[in-house]
């Protein structure tokens, strides 16, 4: 039996296979290099192998890597003044992924309510299009059929809407059972679609008055990815209860977090939740490291101004090949491009042309690249998507 096969076959992987990596360029076993645009999906915020990245890896390794929870660990406590100083939060609980951070947040609004004797407050409200992660409460949690099949009943006190359908939404809030609302900003997985600071404000006054919690999921679409620290920050006064951090906390390294008001997370006692590996000193010490890079206004000047240059080119293509893409949309550096030819063999062609991107709903691409890409990097990945556009543009002729 091959190492391929001693694998768990859960992944249809393409056919790369990465050596190396420096700043948005991979470099494969085969010698070819490619530019990425998909940064292990919008994780690698800060480009492959950052030397301030690498520099504290090292350093924290020869001293200690994992203590357990039990004790303090004070680099916890450094990284949860500088997330709570730079967001609404008062406090942090530190995992090693977003799908953890999720599953905390959900746990953290259920017991708000318990802990005020509503415990038939539940009903956690999603929506249709959403990703939250795979643990069994975040695929409950999106409601995506793909990621439920097989898997037992539907856990209970799990509601799914259309982002656009506004009265189902009020209904669902003012239903006796609701207990919080889980919406990404922008969504990642749904089509790179970025929702208005006018419907999160709306949101967070309906909840505020039905006594509902506001649960951002900010896994993908925050720390830095929209150009802001945080996608909600584009809507002054949406601020959440709660917010799921991970994927660019770490630069590549696996953390996760969960933020919360200190009201919010009242319910949040000794013993209602831990972790064995969240929050150890190795990922704290990246952890930190990479919030210092992120939340510079530097950087997040040159991720928004990247992200008008890439929507800027995108939005020429989708006019030179108006066979091909149909619109452009998303926040900052989470793009999504529409097309009207298969999503999934288009990432094939890009990649085939030395562009990698990522799938998405709604029949997208998605460009993730590291915030540091250069003007040079992103004209760069403009010209290697618009030859595969006219390469499926030939082969689609060719086959007519």
């Amino acid at each position: 039996m091959s190492g391929n096969e001693a694998l768990m076959g859960v992944y249809n992987r393409a056919p790369l296979e990465v050596d190396r990596g420096e700043g948005v360029w991979l470099h494969a076993t085969d010698g070819r290099v490619y530019l990425d645009c998909v940064s292990g999906i919008a994780t690698n915020a800060l480009g492959h192998c950052h030397p301030r990245l690498v520099a504290a890896l090292k350093d924290q390794a020869e001293k200690l890597w994992h203590v357990s929870n039990i004790f303090r660990i004070p680099a916890q406590e450094q990284l949860a003044h500088k997330l709570t100083q730079a967001s609404f939060a008062d406090v942090a609980f530190f995992a090693n992924s977003g799908t953890e951070a999720i599953e905390c947040a959900i746990k953290t609004a259920r017991r708000y309510h318990a802990a005020r004797g509503d415990g038939h407050r539940i009903d956690v409200i999603g929506f249709a299009g959403s990703f939250h992660g795979r643990t069994y409460a975040a695929v409950n949690a999106s409601g995506n059929a793909a990621y439920l099949d097989g898997f037992g009943p539907r856990l209970p006190g799990y509601v799914q809407i259309d982002l656009d359908d506004e009265a189902a939404l009020v209904a669902a809030i003012a239903a006796p059972t609701a207990a919080a609302v889980l919406v990404e900003p922008v969504q990642g997985e749904g089509g790179a679609r970025a929702l208005s600071p006018e419907w999160l404000l709306r949101l967070k006054d309906m909840c505020r008055k039905a006594g509902v919690l506001v649960i951002h999921d900010e896994v993908q679409c925050g720390m830095g990815r929209t150009g802001r620290l945080f996608a909600h920050q584009w809507a002054p006064g949406a601020e959440p209860d709660i917010m799921a951090i991970a994927k660019a906390m770490g630069g590549g390294f696996p953390i996760g977090a969960c933020l919360a008001t200190r009201d919010a997370a009242s319910g949040m006692v000794v013993g209602s939740h831990g972790t064995t590996f969240g929050g150890n000193p190795l990922a704290m010490a990246v952890g930190l490291a990479a919030f210092d890079l992120l939340a510079d206004p530097t950087l997040l000047d040159h991720a928004r101004q990247m992200g008008e240059r890439f929507m800027s080119g995108l939005g020429k293509l989708v006019v030179a090949f108006g066979d091909i893409a149909l619109d452009v949309r998303g926040k900052g550096l989470l793009i999504g491009v529409k097309l009207a030819v298969n999503n999934r063999e288009m990432m094939a062609t890009a990649r085939d042309h030395g562009l990698l991107v990522a799938g998405g709903g709604d029949n997208c691409i998605r460009l993730l690249p590291p915030l540091i890409i250069t003007d040079k990097e992103v004209d760069e990945a403009l010209d290697r998507l618009a030859t595969a556009f006219a390469a499926t543009r030939r082969r689609l002729a060719q086959a007519a």
